[in-house]
């Protein structure tokens, strides 16, 4: 899988630009704020539909444009693609020329894992973080789990409502049982999705992280959830009713799952250097990339977001030898020297990209 060509229109601080890659590594350098990481969120959007950073589609309009336009031509081992985006005052998503009805249609044409310095707070921040990164993975392998999850959010929006009509107006309580069998149906479902997932990173990353740190580190995930079971769900809703009402939100639920990682067997979070947080992270991509090799048959695009700048020259070397025969789009501010690869270079300025020979 491989992306031959971008076009983009008024996106971000671009006007209109186009650009060829090579099936390999593709290094785009220039100084801070001159449009490298917008490249990197035009393929990802195209990959997820979604911005990794923009809160709002409208901020990735070009100042004082109405539309913004990305186009991606794409190469699997079957079939040519082509996606393109509309962002005006609102998102038009299409796949070969048809445009699409669901989000869903979208995932899983092309297959990204995106590397960014804040990457390290999955493993630093709040649970959020960790279900996001998840919730990304598993929506490209697959794509009926994002059907899920939102029909989870608008069950959890429905409920919370109803909590604090409760608590304002008196309603009947025991109407939330409506509520509370969706929401246990729909939990038990996204529950089974991530606990397959998360058994196949422990799987991938405890090799990975040993082969990192020369084996001198064990990695250890747990996963959190109170939802492995709907009977032990549905308990935990009936008994905490009342504080849900005074709060006027559920407490609980897998909209609060979570995982631990244990570097030998102490808390990462807790007892974790710098050093041990960055290897773990790339521990983690590394098994992500992994996993949807294998579940896919074909090695997913590396998007790194000034990512190779967080690395000491072995981590480099290690990270290098594991993406091999895989494309790699680089955003970094000095260009890099990287020997024996196939590379394509193009210098960013001001929103243009002028390719190097």
């Amino acid at each position: 899988m491989w992306i031959k060509k971008i076009k983009i229109n008024n996106f971000r601080n671009y006007d209109l630009e186009e650009i060829n890659l090579n099936k390999n590594i593709n290094i785009f350098y220039g100084e801070n704020a001159q449009g490298k990481t917008n490249i990197i969120e035009s393929i990802f959007l195209c990959s997820m539909g979604k911005s990794f950073r923009a809160k709002k589609d409208k901020e990735m309009i070009k100042l004082n444009a109405e539309q913004a336009n990305i186009e991606i031509e794409y190469q699997k081992q079957d079939r040519d693609g082509k996606i393109k985006i509309e962002i005006n005052n609102k998102k038009n998503i299409y796949l070969n020329g048809i445009k699409i009805k669901k989000l869903s249609e979208l995932l899983g044409n092309i297959n990204t894992v995106i590397f960014t310095p804040d990457d390290i707070n999955i493993l630093k921040g709040g649970p959020q973080n960790r279900r996001r990164f998840l919730d990304i993975m598993i929506s490209q392998l697959k794509p009926n789990y994002m059907y899920h999850l939102n029909v989870y959010a608008k069950i959890i929006e429905q409920r919370n409502n109803y909590l604090r009509q409760i608590r304002e107006e008196k309603k009947d309580e025991n109407l939330l049982e409506i509520w509370d069998e969706k929401l246990v149906e729909e939990a038990y479902i996204i529950y089974q999705y991530r606990k397959e997932f998360i058994e196949k990173i422990k799987n991938k990353i405890k090799n990975i992280h040993s082969e990192i740190t020369d084996k001198k580190e064990d990695i250890k995930i747990e996963y959190i959830t109170h939802c492995d079971s709907k009977e032990k769900y549905i308990k935990l809703l009936k008994e905490r009713k009342k504080l849900d009402i005074i709060k006027g939100y559920t407490t609980k639920g897998i909209h609060r799952d979570d995982f631990i990682i244990y570097i030998n067997d102490k808390e990462l979070s807790i007892y974790g250097s710098q050093g041990q947080h960055r290897t773990s992270i790339l521990s983690l991509k590394l098994a992500e990339v992994e996993i949807i090799k294998e579940e896919i048959g074909e090695t997913p695009i590396l998007l790194l977001d000034d990512f190779m700048s967080e690395l000491d020259e072995k981590r480099r070397e290690h990270f290098l030898e594991k993406i091999e025969n895989t494309q790699v789009i680089i955003t970094c501010t000095d260009k890099i020297n990287l020997a024996n690869k196939n590379i394509l270079i193009y210098n960013v300025k001001s929103g243009k990209t002028f390719r190097e020979t």
